[in-house]
């Protein structure tokens, strides 16, 4: 079992920055990339960005030059460095960890998510 802990959201001005972390715990070494989804109301959930054990990343288009994740010292810390906020990033942020980057599967395990609202 893998555990997947949330945090550092919150409610910014645009323009702003924040960053979330994940925290997983348990079985860690059953997983192979951890991903950040999104989902605002209405919508669809959506990636944000994909980072693999070993290093590869993957973002979606609009948060690339804007958004960084990465995994510091800690090996199951996984950041994501929010810059330049904009109205449209307000969402659920969630958490995802499983064996592919950038594609859900049924062997993935999600937290519970952290809100994010920017305001204009």
């Amino acid at each position: 079992q893998v555990h997947l802990a949330e945090s550092g959201g919150g409610e910014v001005e645009a323009g702003g920055s924040l960053t979330l972390s994940c925290v997983i715990s348990g079985n860690i070494l059953s997983i192979n990339a951890v991903n950040w989804y999104r989902q605002a109301p209405g919508k669809e959930r959506e990636l944000v960005a994909g980072l693999t054990r070993g290093g590869s990343t993957n973002y979606a288009d609009g948060v690339q030059d804007r958004f960084t994740i990465s995994r510091p010292n800690a090996q199951n810390t996984v950041l994501l460095q929010m810059t330049d906020l904009k109205p449209e990033d307000t969402a659920v942020y969630l958490c995802n960890a499983g064996p592919l980057i950038a594609t859900t599967t049924p062997y993935d395990y999600w937290g519970q998510g952290t809100q994010v609202t920017v305001s204009s």
